[in-house]
């Protein structure tokens, strides 16, 4: 039975791929600073859901912390290393870089330091679709220009995954480095676009619109994500994928989608885009087929589903979340 490191475990995407691990099999060892970017409710509401399962273990703790890290791995055989764990949001970076850049940065070289020292398979460092910054050209290719950075956010990503390559070449780790596109479902993130509209509208409450509602993303479901996530475990070399639903919408179709489901109608304040936000994502997901037989099988309709039922049906504890 192979074991898996899964950084920031208690975060919505390690949560899910952590599940789909514990499913097919692997031991999963996590580590989370738990930490209060976002309520941390619902960080422990996940765990909760994790150790569950007997295979799963957890340490609290960060991978800004070199010792700690090497404490886990004296005391563990672990086979691959997900590296899941980051400070998202590119409003936020723009308030506190050096944050991101600890954990971002300094986070992802402490773990390919264990890499090389402790003889692990394979790496893999979640990534994202701000790398590509505002880029007109659509979709966007992995080939594509992404070094212009609209954000620190998007800027430390972007540098955690020059040193994987750097750690390849030198010490020919294996690395593997998918880029998120807009990643939603049951258990998501609070601070992010779908949890939010959901509760306000669900409870009556204004939501906020930047710009005019007619940004596109390429939402993609989280089981979708950990699929692809998993998969990558077992490819060799240095690669980049995107991964993403392949079928951008429009933001008010998804709220439009939202009160359908609800029977709610949505208040909707606006406001002005915010410099940093990308009007248009939308992914080529070339390299997802080709190297690990990939496609999204959630549509947003399906998945915009689900996450209202799950929301309805957690209601109860999902209330005192704060947004």
């Amino acid at each position: 039975m192979q074991t898996i490191f899964v950084t920031g475990s208690a975060g919505f995407i390690a949560w899910a791929t952590c599940k789909l691990l514990l499913k097919r099999g692997y031991k999963v060892i996590g580590i989370d600073n738990l930490s209060d970017y976002y309520d941390p409710k619902i960080k422990h509401l996940r765990l909760e859901n994790l150790k569950e399962n007997k295979n799963f273990t957890f340490y609290q703790g960060d991978i800004e912390n070199l010792p700690t890290l090497k404490a886990i791995f004296d005391n563990h055989k672990i086979d691959g290393i997900i590296n899941l764990a980051a400070r998202a949001g590119v409003r936020s970076s723009v308030l506190n870089p050096w944050g991101y850049l600890d954990t971002n940065v300094k986070g992802t070289i402490n773990l390919l330091e264990c890499v090389k020292n402790y003889g692990i398979k394979s790496f893999v460092l979640a990534s994202t679709s701000s790398v590509y910054g505002d880029n007109e050209k659509m979709p966007f290719k992995v080939s594509d220009v992404t070094d212009r950075p609209l954000a620190p956010y998007p800027a430390s990503k972007k540098a955690a995954e020059l040193f994987c390559f750097s750690y390849h070449y030198l010490y020919g780790i294996n690395t593997i480095i998918p880029r998120y596109f807009t990643v939603y479902g049951p258990f998501g993130r609070p601070d992010m676009s779908i949890f939010r509209f959901i509760k306000k509208i669900d409870s009556s409450e204004p939501i906020t619109v930047y710009g005019d509602g007619r940004q596109k993303r390429d939402f993609t479901f989280v089981e979708d994500i950990a699929e692809a996530t998993v998969s990558c475990l077992n490819l060799e070399g240095y690669k980049i994928l995107n991964l993403g639903n392949d079928n951008p919408v429009e933001l008010i179709y998804v709220i439009n989608l939202i009160e359908e489901l609800l029977g709610k109608k949505a208040k909707i304040e606006w406001e002005e885009r915010h410099p940093a936000d990308i009007y248009a994502t939308w992914a080529d997901i070339t390299e997802a087929k080709e190297y690990i037989g990939w496609s999204p099988k959630v549509s947003i309709e399906e998945g915009i589903k689900k996450t209202v039922e799950w929301y309805v049906e957690n209601r109860d504890v999902l209330k005192d979340i704060k947004l």
